[in-house]
């Protein structure tokens, strides 16, 4: 999708009706963080949109960065941020740029439902990205709707959604192969995950830099 694009809907579209946009940390990230799996350390939010998992993630002890390539988006999150009295960096870059922008390294990375809107030519792009934000041995959580995922019609590996986006759906096999050149698979399934909308099949990986 288009910088454009993201940037239009959350300006013209409220924020309640922007299916990613969800205040509730989702379970699997929680999961990681109560379990003590991923423990306080310097992280960074990978399409962080308003920054609702940053500020949860900051809440937790995190030093947190979020990242979106929305102006619009991080204006909201700073403002969001500064009303809840939470700490925490925000800032505009392209993802699939060369990240000038972010000078820091990173202990924890997440992406929740972002790289469904990478289409496969410029997945690699990204993944090379993330891993250089990282520091070595940093873990990298991944989830992002699965082609089993009964959403959106339900078939296909491209869909349309209501908002206008098109999304691709993955398998775990392609996920492996991407992931495979630049991190360690720690885990790799597929999972239930909520939405505004009704629950979603994703595929979750969670990695280690090499």
């Amino acid at each position: 999708m288009e910088t454009g694009d993201i940037d239009r809907i959350y300006r013209d579209v409220p924020l309640e009706r922007i299916p990613w946009n969800c205040e509730t940390p989702p379970a699997a990230l929680v999961t990681l963080v109560e379990s003590g799996r991923v423990r306080p350390c310097t992280a960074v939010d990978l399409g962080c949109g308003t920054g609702n998992y940053a500020r949860y993630l900051a809440q937790k002890g995190f030093t947190v960065t979020g990242i979106d390539s929305s102006p619009r988006a991080i204006e909201i999150a700073r403002a969001n941020a500064e009303r809840m009295s939470v700490v925490c960096r925000f800032v505009v870059a392209d993802l699939l740029g060369d990240l000038h922008e972010i000078p820091w390294r990173f202990d924890f990375a997440f992406d929740f439902e972002v790289l469904h809107h990478i289409f496969p030519d410029r997945r690699e792009t990204y993944v090379k990205n993330v891993h250089s934000l990282l520091h070595p041995q940093a873990l990298y959580l991944s989830v992002c709707f699965a082609e089993t995922d009964p959403q959106f019609g339900g078939v296909g590996k491209y869909r349309k959604t209501p908002v206008g986006t098109t999304l691709y759906f993955s398998t775990e096999e392609e996920l492996r192969a991407l992931f495979s050149r630049h991190f360690t698979i720690r885990d790799l399934m597929t999972i239930e995950v909520a939405g505004k909308y009704g629950t979603h099949q994703a595929v979750f990986a969670l990695m280690e830099r090499t």
